[in-house]
């Protein structure tokens, strides 16, 4: 079986971001039926409808990324109880022009580090928000928000907790799975596609 290509998002532009940190632990732990590549944000420039007819290479690089990808993980730091500037506006990018969402159908996940002991946890509610405008659908269960402890990561992604890294690998085995459920659902005939199979909506 070929591999699900993974496109995951860092919501943190800092160098020593913990949230990088935590991403390479998620990918040394992760099935090895996933294979991931980032999707660069940083040099995008603010979003404008003003571009809408000629995007800038950066961001027309973001929606291929997006759309070349089988799913999507968002790894993200909370800021200010709510999602990064940066990361809200790659999200924009990729929902844009109007009629050529990128994120569409794709199955997502949400996870984030935070020093906090809420790890994370409202910047999560706040993107399931957008997630579900966008038509993306949303890993649920389990949630995962990571109090940060640097005994417990290092920077190369060893996790040095059993327990930490029994969850992490918990969470991404269950990410796997839910994106072949979802790819599965989204196959041809199915309720959604543009021509429906018509047998299955007499069911």
């Amino acid at each position: 079986m070929a591999p699900f290509k993974i496109g995951y998002f860092v919501g943190s532009l800092a160098t020593g971001s913990i949230n990088r940190v935590l991403s390479k632990a998620l990918i040394q732990l992760a099935p090895e039926d996933l294979e991931f590549t980032e999707i660069p944000i940083k040099d995008l420039p603010l979003y404008s409808y003003d571009y809408d007819s000629d995007f800038p290479p950066a961001a027309r690089a973001l929606k291929e990324a997006i759309e070349a990808s089988d799913g999507i993980l968002f790894v993200s730091p909370e800021y200010n109880r709510s999602i990064p500037g940066a990361l809200k506006n790659a999200i924009d990018w990729g929902s844009r022009p109007w009629g050529s969402n990128s994120f569409a159908r794709k199955p997502t996940g949400i996870i984030g580090a935070s020093v906090g002991s809420i790890g994370t946890a409202v910047m999560q509610s706040s993107m399931r928000s957008v997630l579900s405008f966008l038509d993306a659908p949303q890993l649920n269960a389990p949630e995962a928000y990571i109090q940060y402890d640097a005994a417990v990561f290092g920077d190369d992604g060893e996790v040095k907790n059993e327990g930490t890294a029994k969850f992490l690998r918990h969470y991404m085995d269950e990410y796997g799975a839910f994106v072949a459920r979802v790819l599965a659902a989204n196959a041809p005939g199915h309720i959604g596609d543009i021509e429906p199979d018509t047998a299955k909506l007499t069911r």
